[in-house]
């Protein structure tokens, strides 16, 4: 590794922006092709969404659920795009995979578990499940091995330092951003965060775990105009809670156990910049 570059890595290290960027995974064109363990508990059908569909003319009053349920936030909500829609929107309600106790954790007052398989998150109080969303994770060569790991430093406003939002200057934003793991590796350090980000529906990260973060989206793409998908904020405040100073931060934070690994679909899927992902208004879907 050259000397400049090692320089610059072990700089970033010490100013603790290493952090990886949100990214998205392409090909993938059908949420159909990935299935979960819980897909086998409802009746769903395969549905293409058209330019005259939203969540809420696909979803019903169910919308957050019907996204849930395919791990998506509205921003991937896309023309072409094939969702699964349950055929009794009811059996979904506050659609939730993860456990609601888990025993592991009982003696723990704060741990985040993260099931791949499910591609989703539950926050536990001493073994109690308060809190769950659906994740975007890692693509097959870049996530991390599964374990067990703990938050070691938060940043609300975090951004990437290798990454600009594209056609930009601005560094891609990692926000609410709960470090929970750093690879110290002879030719630098890569950090892991669980942080707000796009969530296409399938694998799409280089190793970190993101979730929802439409308040983001809306400063950074110019959408949705009213930001409801928050989970990356909720789970920042339930795990950093009065601590927070509003910057980067070293704290004992949460434990992190990672389980599982996600049922990719059958093509190739690797990371590309998540800012390369159509809009719904590029692709032609009526505004949201």
């Amino acid at each position: 590794m050259k000397p400049l570059l090692r320089t610059l890595c072990t700089l970033l290290i010490l100013l603790g922006i290493t952090g990886l960027p949100s990214h998205a995974a392409d090909k993938v064109r059908s949420l159909c092709e990935i299935h979960y363990p819980t897909d086998y508990l409802y009746e769903w059908d395969c549905v293409k969404v058209t330019a005259k569909d939203s969540p809420y003319k696909i979803f019903g009053k169910q919308w957050q659920d019907g996204l849930r349920f395919n791990r998506m936030d509205r921003r991937h909500f896309l023309v072409g795009m094939s969702v699964k829609v349950p055929k009794h929107m009811e059996d979904i309600k506050e659609f939730n995979p993860m456990p609601p106790f888990y025993y592991e954790a009982e003696k723990e007052p704060q741990l985040i578990l993260i099931d791949q398989n499910e591609m989703f998150l539950g926050a536990y109080e001493y073994g109690v499940l308060v809190f769950s969303a659906p994740v975007a994770v890692g693509v097959d060569e870049y996530r991390l091995r599964n374990g067990t790991y703990r938050v070691d430093t938060v940043d609300p406003v975090h951004e990437s330092s290798l990454y600009p939002v594209e056609g930009t200057e601005r560094p891609y934003p990692m926000h609410y951003g709960l470090r929970f793991y750093v690879d110290k590796k002879d030719d630098g350090w890569t950090s892991y965060w669980i942080h707000g980000r796009d969530l296409p529906g399938y694998p799409a990260s280089h190793g970190c775990i993101g979730l929802s973060d439409e308040e983001m989206q809306l400063a950074y793409y110019g959408e949705p105009a009213k930001p409801l998908l928050m989970d990356a904020k909720k789970l920042y405040q339930w795990a950093v809670g009065a601590r927070d100073t509003g910057a980067l931060q070293r704290l004992r934070g949460p434990a992190v156990v990672i389980m599982g690994e996600p049922q990719i679909p059958p093509e190739q899927l690797r990371p590309v910049p998540t800012s390369t992902v159509v809009s719904p208004a590029e692709a032609g879907a009526p505004g949201r």
